[in-house]
């Protein structure tokens, strides 16, 4: 980073300097669901445990509510506590695809009312560049009791998607270009975007090598955007969009709507 920012992201070589906080490994990957555990095992930030977006930064499946439904909060508050983390526990996540889904984990706990993670810039090898030497053993969790019982925050259903763009508000799909034009779809079962929304690539967040814009490129990937008075972001089932959620709140827009299903929740009503 080149400019100050809030303390929401943390450097390798402060991480490699403190080891107190829980560590969360996020790596996942969509086209091989069991990749992220595989890569974990080989190697992963010491005292770091794993996450698994489908079965632990997710819910069940159903006919509506997208790919990746929220979990339920007593259940994602029980799995936090079994990892020793409380609503005020420091915590850092990475991964290794340009916080695609330590971003994940960094939404569910701020909308949860838990003390935010700080996500470490450029994920895994920025780690490993600065002198990081590979962990393969699994740590030993240290439990705590749960956090008081609260719902989650901050995002929509598709009823409150309409009423929110009846009200005036501006919808941010956060697919590639080429997903939101609908000239291709790899992955959900209708192409193109939801009626009315804008295109602001999750990807444009960060450089090649994973690691946040400062303030005047963040500026630039939201451009006229940010000066909505109400933002709703997606893209395909509630993962990615936490990445451009992630960048509006390092700007000062925290206040910017999820709709939580997504592309694939929204197709799945045609």
């Amino acid at each position: 980073m080149t400019d100050p920012m809030p303390p929401m992201l943390i450097e390798a070589g402060e991480l490699l300097a403190d080891p107190r906080p829980v560590v969360f490994d996020c790596r996942f990957s969509l086209a091989d669901p069991g990749a992220g555990r595989a890569l974990y095992l080989q190697g992963h930030i010491p005292g770091a445990h794993y996450l698994d977006l489908n079965r632990d930064l997710s819910g069940p499946l159903a006919v509506h509510g997208g790919r990746h439904p929220l979990p339920d909060p007593a259940d994602f508050a029980a799995l936090l506590a079994r990892h020793g983390v409380g609503p005020r526990t420091a915590v850092v996540a990475y991964d290794d695809s340009r916080l695609a889904f330590a971003s994940r984990l960094w939404w569910l706990l701020r909308s949860l009312g838990y003390r935010p993670p700080r996500l470490l810039d450029g994920g895994y090898q920025a780690w490993l560049a600065a002198g990081g030497r590979p962990d393969t053993s699994l740590p030993r969790p240290q439990p705590c009791a749960p956090g008081p019982l609260g719902q989650f925050s901050g995002y929509c259903d598709i009823e409150g998607l309409r009423r929110l763009q009846e009200s005036g508000a501006l919808l941010v799909d956060s697919r590639e270009a080429l997903r939101y034009q609908g000239l291709e779809e790899p992955i959900d079962p209708v192409a193109g975007h939801i009626p009315g929304a804008i295109n602001r690539p999750w990807q444009g967040v960060t450089a090649s090598d994973g690691r946040v814009l400062d303030s005047t490129g963040l500026h630039a990937h939201w451009g006229d955007a940010l000066e909505a008075g109400q933002l709703v972001v997606y893209c395909g089932s509630g993962v990615t969009a936490c990445v451009n959620l992630f960048s509006l709140a390092l700007l000062g827009r925290e206040d910017a709507t999820l709709y939580a299903g997504s592309w694939s929740d929204w197709c799945s009503y045609l």
